[in-house]
């Protein structure tokens, strides 16, 4: 039973899989994982159900441990792909926007999600892998502020990451990236400090790792284009569009006094299957906060955990429109008071 759930990790492949296929054929095909991901797998989401199993499996298993590094492959294949494709011209007009936000989609529900599994083993090595996937989409906040911060004071007012009740997509975005990265500069500053060394440093990660993105930037302008550049530089801005709605429908509206242990009441949970095994079990996020450094295959889910109405995939649409959010959302948060 386990070897088959092991299996099903590897569709969390598909979105690289697609977006390699476009990015190498260039044309109508460049849109490929975009329509599959955002269009496709929405709708086979509401059809497919769910799984609430909760199989035991062992520390360390081979097969969901090596698919976080035939991820970490993917998404360099991904990139090389994108960038040979642009440097040919066979991703330009529409295809080069087709290739962008596939490549972007591929970024947001592959390498980042991989990345967030990554940075939270002890393994220096694993650590360094999940950086890398993090600086290749641009992000160079999320590493400080989700391990720090995010866990630390999830469904608190100190927490950025946090959705309050009635707070629409939009705004939120705008109000946590700034708070996270100032979040991210105070940690760094207080580590810092006790260390007695300025956070004006390169010992500062948030800083190195800025910088880190930038130089991404310019190498790319200098050795291939400044087109190339701007596209990355795209690509980075949509992916981790999408990291901060999968943050938003994560917490949405939920709430806990700061001197309250983090429980499984305290993130919205999802077993869809499409949800489950394409994001390798983020859905199941009520306990990952309860245990952080579990594994993503050792995660189980709780009756009594808050319900998304749907999956990832398949809410997308509504966390675009307010109105319908909310509609979603708030007679959940009520019956949760109750």
């Amino acid at each position: 039973m386990l070897f088959k759930r092991d299996i099903k990790y590897l569709f969390s492949l598909l979105p690289a899989i697609a977006t390699l296929y476009g990015n190498t054929m260039g044309g109508m095909y460049a849109w490929f994982n975009f329509v599959l991901s955002l269009i496709v797998l929405a709708i086979a989401e509401l059809l497919l159900g769910k799984d609430i199993r909760n199989e035991h499996s062992p520390t360390n298993a081979i097969l969901p441990e090596a698919i976080l590094y035939i991820h970490v492959l993917a998404h360099g294949c991904v990139l090389y792909t994108f960038f040979s494709g642009i440097n040919s011209g066979l991703l330009s007009g529409a295809a080069l926007l087709g290739a962008v936000l596939s490549t972007a989609v591929e970024a947001g529900s592959g390498a980042i999600i991989v990345a967030h599994d990554l940075i939270h083993k002890a393994s220096p090595v694993k650590q360094f892998f999940g950086r890398l996937l993090l600086l290749s989409c641009g992000n160079f906040y999320f590493f400080i502020h989700h391990l720090r911060v995010h866990h630390r004071f999830v469904a608190t007012e100190e927490d950025a990451a946090t959705a309050k009740r009635g707070e629409s997509l939009y705004v939120f975005v705008l109000r946590t990236v700034k708070g996270q990265i100032s979040e991210s500069f105070q940690s760094e500053s207080q580590r810092l400090t006790k260390l007695n060394k300025s956070a004006w440093t390169l010992s500062n990660l948030l800083l190195r790792d800025t910088l880190t993105v930038l130089l991404i930037f310019l190498v790319l302008v200098f050795t291939l284009s400044l087109t190339a550049a701007l596209c990355w530089f795209a690509a980075c801005v949509f992916s981790n569009f999408l990291l901060e709605y999968i943050n938003y429908i994560e917490h949405y509206g939920l709430t806990r006094d700061p001197k309250e242990r983090v429980n499984h009441g305290h993130s919205w949970n999802c077993d869809t299957w499409i949800s489950r095994y394409l994001l390798i079990d983020l859905s199941r996020h009520a306990d990952h906060h309860h245990v952080a450094s579990r594994p993503y295959y050792q995660l189980q889910s709780f009756p009594h955990s808050p319900r998304l109405p749907g999956g990832y995939a398949s809410l997308i649409l509504p966390a675009l429109i307010p109105r319908w959010w909310f509609s979603l959302m708030h007679p959940r948060l009520d019956s949760l008071k109750k």
